[in-house]
């Protein structure tokens, strides 16, 4: 039986949550609004259709949402640089391929982000295929990357990993069992709170424990 994992990039595989929150105070700030950063960081692993209004409200998506998303990428792309794959998601995808999990990359990151990442942690032999906000009009915690990222990568069953209470929600909306990692910032109360079956301190962690993660078949939404 073919098992996938169904695995997030930002905040799991690789370290940018904080660079993200800051970026988007930044974007805000540009056009006159400020969103305390920490409200901010409760919402990273949502993609940017989805945050403007969730932290800044309908008004300010209406007035000046375009803008804010086009100026949170071009500060985004400043800190590419300064961005580091986090510790063990190189040898966790080689692990997950040696134990004959399919893997596929769910992300909602700009397609030339999700290609820095790929070479950050040496991915592109690795992973089976990967998502970016090219494929969907509706980001997490919306499914629909899940359900495309399933569509690339088949199997009978699978289990979603992510940092964020968005990659959980995602999941559950289309019945699958989810994992969540610490490497985000959300906590582990928070992540089984929102569904996570079971959390780990990091990737090595995770790595360990490869033959014990909740799989399941997607029910549908």
């Amino acid at each position: 039986m073919a098992k996938v994992l169904v695995l997030d990039v930002d905040g799991t595989l690789v370290d940018t949550n904080y660079h993200h929150a800051l970026a988007w105070f930044r974007a805000f700030r540009t056009y006159g609004v400020t969103v305390p950063v920490w409200r901010i960081h409760r919402a990273i692993g949502m993609g940017g259709d989805q945050l403007v209004p969730e932290v800044a409200g309908q008004e300010v998506e209406d007035s000046c949402g375009d803008d804010v998303r086009a100026k949170w990428k071009e500060l985004v792309d400043g800190m590419l640089p300064e961005v580091c794959a986090l510790d063990g998601a190189h040898e966790l995808l080689r692990a997950a391929n040696d134990a004959g999990y399919r893997v596929v990359l769910a992300s909602s990151g700009k397609p030339d982000h999700v290609d820095h990442y790929l070479d950050l942690i040496d991915g592109r032999e690795l992973a089976g295929d990967w998502t970016s906000s090219k494929d969907v009009e509706a980001t997490k915690p919306e499914p629909d990357l899940l359900e495309v990222a399933l569509e690339k990568v088949r199997g009978e069953q699978a289990v979603v990993i992510g940092d964020s209470v968005w990659d959980c929600v995602a999941a559950n909306r289309i019945g699958l069992p989810s994992a969540g990692l610490l490497t985000g910032g959300f906590g582990a109360a928070e992540l089984t709170d929102n569904g996570a079956a079971r959390t780990f301190s990091d990737l090595h962690e995770l790595r360990a424990n490869l033959d014990d993660l909740p799989f399941g078949e997607p029910s549908g939404r």
